[in-house]
């Protein structure tokens, strides 16, 4: 979802940049879509690294997201930019959040063949 999310702003960013205030004083959204980018990258290989060496992949994609659900919460509050900045803020924030807490999930165990005694 982070590399789609990214080559979206990259190839057509979003017109509608209230919210990104914060943001855009850092990178452009072309630079931030390359961040996506990256960090979906990380996360996709992450995701085929041994149990618990995983991890990396998770942390890239939260710390990719946290800081646009506080970008688009603070548009919000204090600032007063974006009436539905905290509705956008939401979204990023369980994006990233679902990210935190899937790191810390046990992994399933191993499936065994079972076999068949003649």
């Amino acid at each position: 979802m982070a590399t789609v999310y990214g080559t979206g702003q990259v190839i057509e960013p979003t017109g509608d940049r209230r919210g990104l205030t914060l943001l855009l004083k850092v990178m452009s959204l072309d630079g931030w879509g390359w961040v996506w980018i990256t960090a979906g990258l990380i996360a996709l290989v992450c995701a085929w690294l041994p149990p618990r060496r995983d991890w990396p992949g998770y942390v890239a994609v939260w710390l990719i997201a946290m800081p646009w659900a506080m970008a688009y919460l603070v548009s919000w509050w204090p600032l007063g930019e974006s009436s539905r900045g905290w509705v956008v803020a939401v979204l990023f924030g369980a994006f990233g959040s679902a990210c935190v807490v899937a790191v810390g999930w046990d992994e399933p165990p191993a499936r065994r063949e079972l076999r068949r005694e003649t």
